[in-house]
């Protein structure tokens, strides 16, 4: 019922998933990451434990193909599902049971995993991988929306659109960006809307927050408020409305 992205940036080591389905809130199930760990896409006839109980076995130490084994071994239902990771050093792996709805499949490469089941074709993967690798000058979240259209574009899910979702980690228990459109006719274009918004305020805002590396965050919020108001006064000056529906009631 979806496809979706696992990537690792290797200029950041930021881990990040996107996601798409026909298929209300699909970011409320799938993705599963944990900062300086791995990120997990469990989908098909999901199986939300595969998320959590496989971010465990990489703490433990497992590698992701070892991983898999263990979670298909243990589930009778592994037929019906499909899943796919990435750890924090770039090795990924991936399974696609032999009972999910054509078509369905995966692709591995360096560094990052595509995964679908229910597209209307190979082409949709193929196109997905092909705009990431080729994105390598993009912002991590840019270049994973951008993967995303394309396998829009080529196709996506065969039943249609109503969900997608981004999440990206840096190396943290909690989210730097985690944003959804749970039930839109264009999923993707409201991705990108809500990514536009979390660059005017909120992705700086994030930066001052506390980290294990430096546990107090950032205490002197002024270069913060200094930043936002340049950009502010940077898009009036270009005659750029805030992307935020809010802004410009």
């Amino acid at each position: 019922m979806t496809w979706s992205i696992t990537a690792r940036d290797s200029a950041t080591g930021r881990l990040g998933i996107a996601v798409a389905s026909r298929f209300f809130a699909v970011g409320a199930v799938v993705p599963h990451i944990r900062g300086g760990l791995g990120a997990i896409a469990t989908q098909a006839f999901i199986s939300p434990m595969w998320g959590t109980e496989g971010l465990r076995m990489l703490a433990e130490g497992l590698a992701p193909q070892e991983v898999i084994d263990r979670l298909v071994a243990a589930d009778a239902g592994h037929p019906n599902r499909q899943l796919h990771l990435i750890d924090a050093q770039g090795s990924a792996a991936a399974f696609t049971g032999a009972d999910c709805i054509d078509w369905c499949g995966h692709l591995v490469a360096d560094s990052v995993s595509v995964a679908g089941n229910m597209l209307e074709g190979p082409q949709v993967l193929e196109a997905t991988l092909a705009s990431y690798r080729a994105g390598r000058d993009l912002q991590f979240a840019e270049r994973l929306l951008t993967a995303m259209q394309a396998g829009e574009d080529a196709g996506g899910d065969k039943r249609g659109r109503q969900s997608a979702a981004l999440a990206i980690y840096r190396d943290q228990d909690y989210a730097w960006l985690d944003i959804r459109a749970d039930d839109d006719s264009d999923p993707l274009a409201e991705l990108r809307r809500l990514h536009a918004v979390a660059q005017e305020r909120f992705l700086h805002v994030a930066e001052t927050m506390p980290t294990r590396a430096n546990p107090d965050g950032m205490i002197d919020r002024r270069p913060i408020d200094a930043r936002i108001a340049a950009l502010e006064a940077e898009r009036a000056a270009k005659g750029i409305a805030s992307a935020s529906r809010m802004v410009n009631k």
